[in-house]
Parts: C-alpha cells; sequence; structure tokens
C-alpha cells in the first residue's frame, strides 16, 4: 500500500490562502535486476534473458531517437529527445549580427516521457493510498541560505554557468523564490556570483576576482 502526504506550495492563492496538494510518499526505487527477478518468476523467461532483452530493446529505442525519432512503446509511453546547447554556449537572440548556433554547439540535453493512457490506468488499478502519518518536508527546508549558496557556488565551480532552473534543482526553491535569492546573492559581491544576460537568457556565474 503506498502513502501519500499533503505538501504546501511556496506561494499562497489569489486570496493568500495556504494551498495543499497530495505528493505520493516514495519508498526507495525498485531496479532493473529487481524487476527482472519477479518476472522471472511468474513466466519461463529466466532473469538473464528478461534483462538482455531489456538492454536490446533501450539500445534500440536509443538509436531511433539519435536518428531522430520519436518512440511509442503500446501501454507504456513516448519518448521524444530534445536538444540544448552545450555547456558555456550562449543563446541565439535572433538578432542579424548575433552569432548562429552551429551543430558543434548543439547536444542531446534530455528525453522526453508521456506515459500511456493504459499504463497510468494500471497503475492506479494497484495503487491503494493512506495517509503517511510522517510529515512532509520541503526540499527547500532541507538547506539553509547558506547551505543554497555554497551549493550554487559548488556546481560553478564544476560547470560553465548555472541556470535559475539549475538553481531550482540544487535548492528544492520555485522560480519565483530562486530568481528572488539569485538577485539577493548578485547584490552582495562577498557571494561571489554574478550573472550575464538577461531576461530568458540571463546566467549565473562565479564573479571573477
Amino acid at each position: 500500500m503506498a502513502e501519500y502526504n499533503m505538501q504546501e506550495l511556496n506561494l499562497p492563492n489569489e486570496e493568500g490562502k495556504r494551498i495543499f496538494y497530495p505528493r505520493i510518499k516514495l519508498y526507495g526505487q525498485v531496479d532493473l535486476e529487481a524487476i527482472a527477478d519477479k518476472v522471472s518468476y511468474a513466466s519461463s523467461f529466466t532473469k538473464g534473458d528478461i534483462v538482455g532483452l531489456i538492454q536490446a530493446i533501450t539500445d534500440e529505442i536509443a538509436y531511433q531517437m539519435g536518428q531522430g525519432y520519436s518512440v511509442k512503446i503500446e501501454n507504456l509511453g513516448v519518448f521524444t529527445p530534445a536538444l540544448g546547447l552545450m555547456k558555456g554556449r550562449e543563446r541565439e537572440s535572433g538578432e542579424e549580427d548575433d552569432t548562429k548556433r552551429n551543430a558543434v554547439s548543439i547536444c542531446l540535453k534530455d528525453i522526453h516521457f508521456k506515459v500511456d493512457k493504459e499504463l497510468l490506468h494500471r497503475t492506479s488499478r494497484h495503487c491503494q493510498l493512506k495517509r503517511s502519518s510522517e510529515k512532509f518536508r520541503q526540499s527547500s527546508q532541507m538547506f539553509s541560505p547558506q547551505e543554497r549558496l555554497e551549493r550554487a557556488k559548488e556546481y560553478l565551480r564544476q560547470n560553465a554557468f548555472m541556470t535559475l532552473s539549475d538553481y531550482c534543482q540544487l535548492t528544492g526553491l520555485l522560480k519565483t523564490s530562486a530568481s528572488r535569492e539569485l538577485k539577493e546573492w548578485i547584490a552582495q559581491p562577498e557571494t561571489g556570483i554574478d550573472y550575464k544576460g538577461r531576461g530568458t537568457h540571463k546566467i549565473y556565474i562565479l564573479r571573477k576576482t
């Protein structure tokens, strides 16, 4: 049986009231070995057969997406490749004198997955919920402001720049709160945080000393 917590949004609604929504409590992660064990027990396939087949399928999915196709697996979902810029490359502004990004500047950044409705329905049939006795702890509450700053600086030491989305993932803050906090870091030279660009092209960097 699965458990859920009620998580509070960082921002209230238009009337200033607190907003809560249900979030499933994950007990951990099940890997391919565990799945293969269960499927093998309930079928005539060996564990090695199942692992080998799944690896062959994932290799073929990767190849087809690399060739420019999305891949639909019935009862599972659709996998679609998504591109992005290499680290250190700035976005095109669309202006006439702006440098155009060529293939060397672009890379596969992510793979989007859209779940098949049948998988959603099957999961729903297996999902019997009860409310957890433990209170949900927001990820942003796991780090103090100083800890969030140190996480950002460590990220920037390892990468050429950081986006607002990167900072949200590092700290658990929503975009509005993350943007506000980054502005505070930039206004304080001793934090070592600086920025380049503006609007959707804005990126965060370590301040040059």
